[in-house]
């Protein structure tokens, strides 16, 4: 019997596969380490996707060596004068301690105010701050929610917000859910936007295959540009 999930290394390179319900190949390179993902048919064999590897082992090791270019991102410490990501702009933060509950605001929208009593650690910091951020996709989707429902002519029966690795979103289609990153609120609004759209497209189309993007053409006809906005961020 085959696996459904294993490594396989081509020139030195290991690869996590992945066996899936979907009808073609994708293939991945993750930020920050170069880490390999493989997803293909259920009834692809092992030499068809050892072959595959070897065609895009070139492609494989430039994307791994772009990424190696890239400058790291800085883990946050949760002090004053580390500068914060909200819906696309950087905004300075402020703690300030003080006794009663810990909160986020964002004062005269430039500057981050976070309150917590003395001595919170860093995790709890970073806490209050996700919880914020949670709170403006709460108050922001339901209206995009509202915007596409009769545009798409579908409906979006339950949603909800989590910290994802590798996507901006997910859609279970027999549950009519969608599930949106938490990273988005970092990210400009229309970015929230295009997301939401591409993941309610797939209660039409399963699959991002032609008919996937011509119905992204005709909903959000600048959904490339959204697409580029969201990578180059």
């Amino acid at each position: 019997m085959r696996s459904n999930c294993f490594i396989i290394t081509v020139s030195d390179v290991p690869v996590e596969v992945i066996r899936k319900n979907i009808r073609s190949l994708r293939l991945t390179v993750y930020p920050p380490e170069g880490r390999v993902k493989l997803s293909v048919p259920r009834n692809a064999s092992d030499e068809d996707i050892r072959l595959m590897l070897v065609s895009r082992l070139s492609w494989i090791k430039q994307k791994q060596a772009t990424i190696e270019q890239l400058p790291r991102r800085q883990e946050l410490e949760y002090v004053s004068g580390e500068s914060h990501p909200f819906q696309g702009n950087q905004h300075r933060l402020n703690v300030v301690t003080r006794q009663g509950k810990h909160e986020l605001v964002m004062n005269n929208n430039s500057e981050m105010v976070l309150y917590v009593r003395s001595g919170t650690s860093k995790v709890n910091r970073a806490l209050v701050v996700d919880y914020w951020y949670r709170q403006q996709l709460q108050l922001a989707i339901p209206a995009l929610i509202d915007k596409w429902q009769p545009v798409i002519k579908k409906q979006v029966l339950d949603w909800g917000i989590k910290k994802m690795k590798t996507k901006w979103g997910s859609c279970n289609i027999t549950d009519k859910r969608v599930w949106l990153s938490l990273e988005l609120a970092k990210k400009p609004v229309d970015c929230l936007e295009y997301v939401l759209v591409h993941e309610m497209v797939h209660l039409h189309e399963r699959y991002h295959n032609a008919n996937f993007r011509r119905l992204m053409d005709k909903y959000l006809p600048d959904w490339r540009l959204m697409d580029e906005l969201l990578r180059c961020h």
